[in-house]
């Protein structure tokens, strides 16, 4: 197969074991710069192309979309669907999963657990919702807020408060979301692929900061999940529509809950931390995944 790997760059971890992986099992690899190319759609017909090099010729593709340019990458990864390249994860997937209000808004539609969360645009009692998710502490997050950066925990009612006005002052959306205090600073980080969980770990924060993420000098670690937890991963995977992503989710006092559903998640962190090939497993996915759905195009 010729497949693309939709990156910025080749110096990132993730794109070059994706380039491995997709080698070492004697595919067609190359890393395509999604911001650098540009399309062409006419009546019928359509095209992505960088420079005048054209790249319909591809059987598969990758993405590995940079939060800051979600819109374009969505745009080019829609373009290849419709030249009839297969992708491991849909366009429509990708832009639902990066909008955090509108993932828990679907998450919350299937069923699936996640942290009491409020959302309001110009609020007349601002203690009424930190009352609504449980009252203070409580965790407040820029909607457009990656690698922890936005996330802010207020452990009073004047704190958030103040939080809360101050965000509204500056013209952002937050969503201001239950603290739940027996994760003690950790999550879960759960791959999955195809419908299956393939590798976990525990990522607990530095004992100064109540995030857990690797970026802001959290420390990952190998666990088991439990039967709970695989099933839940499972559900919100299945949920946004996304085949291959990462699953955040905490240990609460009621069960697992979801925090994020991430469409390109780095495989840096936990290749290394459980020495799981997860690169080759997307690779696999794939192959398997993209002739199923060949066959079933020719059968129907």
């Amino acid at each position: 197969m010729k497949i693309a790997v939709l990156s910025r760059s080749d110096s990132y971890y993730s794109t070059q074991r994706l380039l491995e992986a997709g080698t070492s099992r004697g595919h067609e690899m190359e890393r395509i710069d999604y911001v650098k190319s540009h399309m062409f759609i006419g009546t019928g017909e359509g095209d992505v192309s960088i420079g005048s090099e054209q790249k319909s010729y591809l059987d598969a593709v990758i993405p590995r979309i940079g939060a800051t340019k979600t819109f374009y990458g969505a745009a080019v990864v829609r373009q290849f669907e419709t030249c009839g390249a297969y992708s491991i994860n849909p366009s429509i997937a990708i832009v639902r999963a990066r909008d955090k209000l509108r993932s828990l808004q679907i998450l919350s539609k299937h069923n699936v657990n996640i942290p009491k969360t409020a959302f309001a645009c110009t609020p007349e009692n601002v203690n009424s919702i930190i009352e609504n998710v449980g009252g203070p502490p409580v965790i407040i997050k820029l909607l457009e807020g990656t690698q922890g950066i936005g996330v802010v925990l207020a452990d009073t009612y004047k704190a958030a408060k103040s939080v809360i006005e101050a965000f509204y002052g500056m013209k952002v959306n937050i969503l201001i979301q239950e603290f739940i205090k027996e994760a003690k600073s950790s999550d879960l980080r759960t791959i999955v692929i195809g419908g299956k969980v393939v590798a976990s770990m525990m990522r607990r924060g530095d004992e100064s900061d109540f995030r857990s993420n690797l970026h802001r000098g959290g420390k990952g670690e190998k666990v088991k999940l439990t039967k709970e937890e695989k099933a839940i991963a499972i559900a919100a995977s299945k949920a946004m529509n996304l085949p291959f992503c990462g699953v955040d989710m905490l240990r609460s006092a009621r069960g697992p809950l979801i925090l994020e559903v991430n469409s390109s998640p780095g495989l840096e962190g936990i290749e290394t931390v459980t020495g799981v090939d997860v690169a080759s497993k997307v690779i696999e996915f794939i192959e398997k995944d993209s002739s199923k759905r060949k066959r079933d195009s020719v059968g129907a």
